[in-house]
């Protein structure tokens, strides 16, 4: 099942899974990373979530995020400066920031390290692997299908 395909019950049983009660701000807030997959910042997910929930704070939402984090159902990714954008693709990958538009791209990577939870012995708990040029929309290439 793909984040497109999830419903308000599979993003419940999800967070259930994981612990976290699902209230209707957190179904919400999970929802818009899952789904969005901009890789948006608080300031993004309050901005247009608080159209439609004028009861949510950013508060909440940091709160939630930070919940998340805690049970690996978001990543926070600081690339540059302070700004932390999320990422409900928490299975390791790349990240591609494009430096002509601002947006952030998944990048599938297939590196053994990425894979493992150990490297020579050591313990691996978090993994960042950032790749920073000219995305193909700005360079006008066109993707083939």
């Amino acid at each position: 099942m793909t984040f497109h395909e999830m419903n308000m019950d599979d993003l419940k049983n999800s967070l259930q899974k994981e612990g976290v009660n699902p209230s209707f701000q957190r179904l919400k807030i999970y929802e818009y990373v899952l789904k969005t997959r901009v890789h948006p910042t608080v300031d993004k997910i309050y901005s247009d979530l608080s159209k439609k929930i004028p009861t949510l704070s950013k508060t909440t939402i940091y709160n939630t995020l930070n919940l998340f984090q805690e049970k690996n159902i978001v990543a926070g990714l600081t690339i540059e400066g302070k700004k932390v954008r999320y990422d409900a693709a928490v299975k390791p990958h790349a990240h591609f920031k494009c430096t002509a538009c601002g947006e952030l791209y998944d990048i599938p990577v297939d590196f053994p390290v990425l894979s493992s939870d150990s490297v020579s012995g050591h313990r691996v708990t978090e993994m960042h692997f950032y790749l920073k040029g000219v995305c193909r929309s700005c360079l006008g290439v066109q993707t083939q299908v």
